[in-house]
């Protein structure tokens, strides 16, 4: 008796449909598929989910952007910090050239109560 024949591996692949000539002639055009109006919507529950992992995205950028602008601003008053320090070591240097260095002392201490007493 006659025994179908098995499917092989070279049968088994999907040989594309072969396209003619189009009807109105225009081969250098893409071809066209066919319009479906619904076939671009997702479900509810995707879109969903698809908001939350871009908020959590967002959320992360944002923590990220945040650390990086306090680093920044934290660098930033070092310097002037740093600045503030080095203007008054040389006002008071200048001050050394002219008064007693004792005096100087003294008046250091002083600013420094008033500083206190004004924070």
């Amino acid at each position: 008796m006659l025994a179908a024949p098995l499917p092989t591996a070279a049968s088994a692949e999907v040989i594309p449909a072969v396209q003619g000539m189009r009807q109105n002639g225009k081969n250098w055009h893409q071809q066209k598929s066919a319009f479906r109006p619904r076939a671009g919507q997702t479900s509810y529950e995707k879109r969903a989910e698809e908001r939350k992992a871009l908020a959590a995205v967002k959320a992360k950028e944002k923590e990220m952007k945040d650390e990086k602008e306090a680093e920044r601003q934290r660098r930033i008053q070092a310097i002037k910090d740093k600045r503030a320090a080095k203007e008054e070591r040389e006002r008071f240097q200048k001050m050394e050239v002219k008064m007693h260095r004792k005096r100087v002392e003294r008046l250091k201490r002083r600013e420094k109560r008033n500083k206190m007493l004004k924070s």
